[in-house]
């Protein structure tokens, strides 16, 4: 009787979620971009790790997704001053326009084979441009759908963010095996298709939404020159940071989600390698990038599972308690999955790792949003968004420096798994004592907690 009952209420939420017209725009914007996203993102790094034209190790790899995300993610929590004082439906769209233009000088330097720093700076540009664009959304979210349903909008977004960020990749995959070729000029040619996404995604934002329907709240808004907002960074970022530390509940799950990535990057690493050369025979590294693209559909049906999962089972059991389960649960599917090395058991730890991520990425999504106050969201997704991406790169330089070329290393794997189930503990007593002092943001019919007692 109780999971009916509660397959009735989870019903009951999404057709809440569903029935806001703001929201299944915001989603659109979202999966239009992310599917650009894919393209771009799997046309360049293809050019690089599946080219026979060029082939990367393990410390090249780690160093491409360094170039690529460190920057941004150094300087993210400062973009999010001006998140909370520029209107977020801009962010959107110029955000948006302003990477279609980049993409095309990007697209045109894979076509000639360069080596040049000149499209790797532009791409720091793009994805930096998206991890600001992702964090508006984020912040943007509760002007659209109500607090008692924001786990599942959430998990809906994020969710449907990443799938659709797997069928761009999925797309792009398919051109190479089929129309194009693994060179040069077929990468550059699914990485330009990422334009047209996004264009689509900025014309969707703007004319979706009043220009202060997606906040800040005009009484929340910072005026002043940019100038004197630049002058006001630091000291607004160590607002954001304290604000955080204050909200002990949504700071645990930032460091949980950190540790996990952390782990992740050396798995990640560890599957790109694994892929290319043990589980392709070591031979033509271009075969890989169509095999590869079976991690990717495992990834996304976790992801899409954990969509599902998610806004039932933590209200019912809470999210801390979510959040141990899943943590412990990647160590076990690595030691299960991963440790015999055979490349379809291999799918079964992406799949319980990427259900664990979106999870653990849903529910602290969700506790920032309840905790944080809206004029310091902007700020406090920007720094768990510097988390999110420095632990990863973290984690791909540790994985270079112990896995072989191979990715075939037991040792490596097992002391993974043996992380996972250490972050498990770790958060379940920090983030459990903590819940039971003061309420779960999740558990409970309504979704949410009031903290008015901290």
């Amino acid at each position: 009787m109780s999971a009916v009952v509660t397959a009735q209420t989870q019903a009951h939420y999404v057709r809440s979620v569903l029935r806001q017209r703001g929201f299944r725009r915001l989603v659109v914007v979202r999966m239009v971009a992310q599917i650009g996203d894919g393209l771009f993102q799997g046309g360049l790094a293809g050019s690089v790790l599946f080219n026979p034209e060029q082939r990367a190790g393990g410390m090249a790899i780690a160093a491409g997704f360094a170039i690529l995300l460190l920057p941004y993610s150094l300087v993210g929590p400062y973009v999010g001053v001006f998140l909370d004082r520029w209107r977020r439906r801009s962010i959107i769209a110029v955000a948006n326009l302003v990477r279609a233009v980049l993409v095309l000088p990007i697209a045109l330097y894979i076509w000639q084979g360069e080596h040049s720093p000149v499209p790797f700076l532009l791409a720091l540009l793009v994805i930096g441009l998206n991890r600001f664009f992702l964090a508006g959304l984020s912040a943007a979210t509760p002007h659209v759908v109500s607090d008692d349903v924001l786990v599942t909008a959430n998990s809906f977004a994020a969710t449907l963010g990443s799938l659709s960020f797997s069928v761009g990749i999925g797309v792009g995959a398919t051109l190479i095996k089929t129309v194009l070729h693994t060179s040069f000029h077929g990468y550059a040619l699914v990485a330009a298709g990422a334009a047209a996404f996004y264009l689509v995604s900025a014309l969707v934002g703007h004319t979706s939404y009043g220009p202060d329907e997606l906040g800040p709240d005009a009484e929340d808004r910072r005026g002043g020159s940019i100038l004197a907002a630049i002058r006001e960074t630091s000291r607004g970022t160590v607002a954001g940071a304290r604000h955080l530390g204050a909200k002990r509940g949504a700071a645990y799950l930032v460091l949980a989600q950190a540790m996990f990535r952390l782990l992740y990057g050396v798995i990640l690493l560890a599957s790109l390698l694994l892929f290319r050369t043990e589980f392709n025979h070591g031979t033509d590294v271009s075969g890989s990038f169509g095999t590869i693209a079976n991690a990717f559909a495992a990834g996304g049906a976790g992801m899409l599972v954990a969509s599902f999962m998610t806004p039932p089972v933590a209200r019912r059991i809470g999210g801390w308690r979510w959040v141990s389960v899943v943590l412990g649960g990647t160590g076990a599917a690595i030691l299960g999955f991963g440790l015999p090395f055979d490349p379809v058991l291999l799918l079964g730890a992406v799949f319980v790792t990427n259900l664990a991520a979106q999870s653990i990425k849903i529910v602290t999504d969700t506790s920032l949003q309840h905790e944080c106050a809206d004029e310091f969201r902007g700020r406090v997704f920007s720094i768990n968004d510097t988390a999110f991406n420095v632990t990863l790169v973290a984690g791909m330089y540790i994985g270079a420096l112990t896995l072989p070329e191979t990715g075939h290393s037991a040792a490596v794997l097992s002391a993974v798994a043996v992380g996972y189930v250490l972050a498990a503990v770790a958060y379940g007593a920090l983030g459990g004592r903590w819940a039971r002092r003061v309420g779960d943001d999740i558990a409970g019919p309504g979704g949410a907690v009031s903290r008015a007692d901290q």
